[in-house]
Parts: C-alpha cells; structure tokens; sequence
C-alpha cells in the first residue's frame, strides 16, 4: 500500500470513532524511517511531520521538501534545543519550566504544547496534571504561544488510554487550550472518541519501524 492509502484508511478510523477527518490534524511520524519517508508523506498531502529524535529531525528537515511543518513530540534536553529551533513550527513536549526558558531562548514566541502524563507511568514523559496550570502560565509567562496539551496513552489495550485522554480534554478545556494532541496507531480510535484534535501516526502510514523503536 501507499502512504496515500495508508492515509485514506486511517481518515476511515478517525470518521469510524466520531471524528472529522477534515478537522482532526495528522502528524506524520517519521522516527526510526529515512527521509523517503518524508517525501511521502508529503506525497500524499500531509505536511505536519513529527521527530522524537534532535538529531534525526536535522538531518531530515535539511533535506525536506520545502513546506514541512516539524513537530518535536520526543523527550528534550535543553542542551538540544539550540539545534533544532530553526526547523520546528510546534514544541510538542514541553514538559517543564526550564525547557520553556530555553525555547523561548533560542525561538522566541514559538509555539508549544505542554505535555502531560496522564497515565502516571515513570517511562512517559509529561508533568503530573496537577502541574499543568503553573507550566501553562510560566511558559505563557516566557512569551511562548501555548496552543493546548499533549499526551502519551496508558500501556495496554487501547481502552486503556481512554481514561488518560478523557482527563487530558477535560484539563485543556479548563484552559481554554483548543488543541489536543493524543493518540497514535494502536490507541487513535480513543483518542477520537475523547477529543483528539491532533493524531500522531507512524506505523499505520509508514508500516513497521525496526526494532528497538516505540510505536506511534
């Protein structure tokens, strides 16, 4: 199958869970594939890519068709940042104070999301959701643009995640945050039904990543 198929059947999946596939933004991620990937993607329509990896994200966006929109969506060293800034159009994991200072540093008035872990698994990034309304106002507080929340769903059955995105749309709601991104291939039927404004998908569009790579 192509990309462009892939797309078409994850657009079904979105419209099968009660969302708009018009409305619901897919991040393409490309972690663990070689730019040809990127050019697919493009290919079929899709300019919003996302990077787990600082290094990774360089080396693509060096050789990208013009118009890509990067997502930074992995874990960040601050000492990273600087790499990467002149390429990402939205900070997808923001998850502390400090990395919101060393953005704004290196990209002021960048767009972010801040991340939360919903699930409460050590191995996830994110701040407790208890936190989310100081990051939000010292991030806000750096001149960054907070548009809304990101997400990583419980380990399991994608009913699992559920719970986890329900409470994530409830937090960005009480924000005033309009975007939600949350969900990815295993768990995006979930992440629809519970608010998902914005999909990040890898191997539903891509195929399978080698091992030793988490699946989007």
């Amino acid at each position: 199958m192509t990309v462009e198929e892939r797309l078409a059947a994850v657009h079904e999946r979105i419209e099968a869970a009660g969302g708009d596939p018009d409305a619901i933004v897919v991040v393409a991620v490309t972690k663990g594939f070689d730019s040809a990937a990127v050019d697919a993607a493009v290919a079929a329509g899709l300019m919003d890519v996302g990077e787990n990896y600082a290094q990774e994200l360089v080396a693509k966006a060096d050789a990208a068709p013009p118009g890509v929109r990067w997502h930074f969506i992995g874990r960040l060293q601050r000492n990273k940042v600087r790499s990467i800034a002149p390429h990402v159009a939205l900070w997808q994991s923001v998850d502390r104070p400090a990395l919101g200072v060393e953005i704004a540093r290196r990209a002021p008035g960048a767009a972010v999301l801040a991340q939360v872990n919903v699930s409460g698994e050590p191995t996830k990034g994110g701040c407790a959701p208890d936190d989310v309304p100081g990051l939000v106002r010292d991030l806000t507080a750096e001149g960054l643009e907070v548009r809304g929340l990101m997400a990583i769903g419980a380990t399991g059955p994608p009913e699992a995640a559920r719970p986890g995105f329900a409470r994530l749309r409830d937090l960005a709601d009480r924000l005033a945050l309009p975007v939600r991104s949350m969900g990815m291939t295993a768990d995006l039927e979930a992440a629809v039904a519970e608010g998902a404004t914005m999909v990040r998908i890898g191997t539903a569009l891509f195929g399978p990543r080698s091992q030793g790579r988490a699946t989007h």
